[in-house]
């Protein structure tokens, strides 16, 4: 069953919201919506490889991560410049839920993704800012 738009944007701010509280609980760290409190985003994503491990990288955990902190960053552009959630379908196998804005789409879960399991030197601060720098010309 596909969700309407409303639906997805609920979920997403949810999710964003659980970022907000999962972050206290684990590393009594507060994001609280700025655009400074990104840095901190690329901090906890390491921080959960640091605390838990490999447990970390364990399927449900790295999709859980990933998509609330996605969640946390595209609601703090979306708040600031605009934009809509929505389904990328490219892939039927895999569809993955991006940030649509003025033509472009910002996959925020993705780059939160790349830097949990792939690679720690990616930043989740650069990527916003470039998104930003992209709309606020």
């Amino acid at each position: 069953m596909r969700m309407t738009s409303a639906e997805l944007t609920d979920l997403m701010i949810d999710s964003a919201q659980n970022a907000i509280t999962t972050t206290e609980e684990e590393f009594n760290l507060t994001l609280d919506g700025s655009n400074q409190s990104i840095d901190l985003v690329d901090d906890v994503i390491l921080s959960w490889l640091g605390r838990y491990k490999d447990q970390a990288l364990e399927e449900n955990a790295v999709f859980t991560i990933c998509n609330i902190y996605g969640a946390y960053i595209g609601e703090i552009f979306r708040n600031k410049v605009g934009g809509n959630w929505a389904y990328d379908e490219s892939d039927p196998d895999a569809p993955y839920v991006v940030l649509n804005y003025a033509g472009s789409t910002y996959a925020f879960a993705g780059i939160c993704y790349q830097r949990l399991v792939n690679d720690s030197q990616i930043s989740v601060r650069s990527y916003y800012d470039q998104a930003l720098a992209n709309n606020l010309q």
